[in-house]
This record gives structure tokens, sequence and C-alpha cells, in this order.
């Protein structure tokens, strides 16, 4: 079977594993330090599965052009199984990130939110989604 792995780089990278940890409920897996106690590579994993890596922004991984906290090419998506998890998760990550689309319903989810974390990470949280029955699709 094939998948794809993901990834994030982060300053910080050491309170942004235990940020991730506790929002999504993560246990931290293989890793490995560099010499000032952040990761130069950490494996997150989520019922044992693999769910996310984590690892130090330095020199060699960052484009001189990007902003990490602002223009951060990705964002990433979780599903959530409760509004309870989706509210929990939501109040973690925008502490001191930045709401970019309050809670709200849209067309195709009951509940939705875009944050950025803290780290300049964009996660867009949701209720199982579904495709409008009396709509047409604009996208």
């Amino acid at each position: 079977m094939m998948s794809i792995g993901i990834g994030v780089y982060a300053i910080g990278s050491k309170e942004a594993v235990e940020l991730y940890r506790n929002a999504f409920g993560l246990e931290l897996g293989y890793h490995v330090l560099n010499e000032d106690g952040n990761y130069f590579h950490s494996e997150l994993l989520k019922d044992g599965e693999p769910f996310l890596a984590v690892a130090e922004v330095n020199n060699e991984n960052r484009p001189d052009a990007m902003d990490l906290s602002h223009n951060n090419p990705v964002e990433l998506g979780y599903t959530v199984e409760s509004k309870d998890e989706f509210y929990r998760i939501f109040a973690v990550l925008k502490e001191e990130g930045r709401v970019i689309i309050d809670p709200c319903t849209l067309p195709w989810s009951p509940l939705a939110t875009v944050v950025m974390d803290r780290f300049g990470v964009r996660w867009y949280i949701t209720l199982p989604q579904h495709r409008p029955v009396d709509q047409e699709s604009v996208f």
C-alpha cells in the first residue's frame, strides 16, 4: 500500500510537537534531537499509525523567500468525529495563533474552521463532510 507522509517545519519544533500531541491526542514515536534540544526529525502517531512528522526549521530547509508565520503554502486538513473534539482542537490550535475562518457551516460541512497555529501551519478542521443535495457545485 502506498501513502503520502505529511511533515511540517516549525521554529520551535519541541513546542510544536507538544501542541499537536495535545490537540490531536498523538504519541511521540521515533525521533532524533538536534544539539539545541529541538527536533531534527519527529514522528507523531495516532493509534499507532503515522500522523505527522515535525522538524526544526534551519538554514538548509527554509527557503529564503518563505516567511513561515504568514506565507506557509500548505494547509493540513483533519476531520473530527464530534463537536466536542472540534472545539477542543480549535481552542488548542488558536492559542497564540490566528483564526483564518471562524467556525461556521459550509455547503459541504456542518462545521468547519481554518486556523493558523503559532508555528505558521494552517489547519482545516471539519466535521464529516458531505456533498450538497439541493445545490449545484460551483467549484
